[in-house]
């Protein structure tokens, strides 16, 4: 596990497009449960891979670029460190950017969750667009936006939040502030 401040990663993205909606920063966490057959990050599974890196480090590369729309946190799954995650993106929603969390775990899995668990519910707070569900090799599709399988959704959460009930986001829509 991860010191306090810090983040245990499998490593960073610094310019992304694939992973969320516009020019973005990804985060990939190391640690993963899941481990879903036909993982496309198969080296972040292991919770004792990787190394810690401080928070106060990934603001000052994130910092480096102001073309960045936004961060992602991908996997492993950002959820079992969801405190150093939640922590890293209370920063990053005060540099105007906004959030897009991968989660092998489904968004139901994650409100039950966060009933219990505080730093889960701070981290679905800060995240604007999370991105649910385990990759299935048998729903395997390579045409869909950000993710791999067509099981998994991309839920706008703050849409969510608003509305009452479960909203998914669209490509061709804007994103609904952060």
């Amino acid at each position: 596990m991860s010191q306090a401040g810090t983040i245990r990663l499998a490593g960073i993205v610094r310019e992304s497009i694939v992973d969320g909606p516009g020019f973005r920063f990804t985060v990939f966490c190391q640690g993963c449960p899941h481990h879903c057959p036909g993982c496309h990050n198969q080296q972040t599974h292991d919770f004792a891979g990787g190394k810690d890196v401080a928070l106060s480090r990934i603001l000052e590369e994130i910092d480096k670029n102001p073309l960045l729309s936004g961060v992602t946190f991908s996997g492993g799954e950002p959820f079992c460190q969801a405190g150093a995650f939640a922590d890293l993106a209370e920063e990053v929603e005060k540099r105007g950017l906004d959030i897009v969390t991968f989660s092998g775990y489904t968004y139901e899995q994650l409100r039950e969750k966060a009933e219990t668990d505080e730093d889960t519910a701070r981290l679905l707070a800060h995240t604007w667009l999370l991105i649910d569900g385990p990759f299935k090799k048998e729903e395997k599709d390579l045409t869909l936006a950000f993710r791999g399988s067509r099981n998994q959704r991309i839920i706008d959460l703050n849409a969510t939040r608003k509305e009452g009930r479960l909203v998914l986001w669209e490509k061709k829509e804007e994103k609904s502030g952060s």
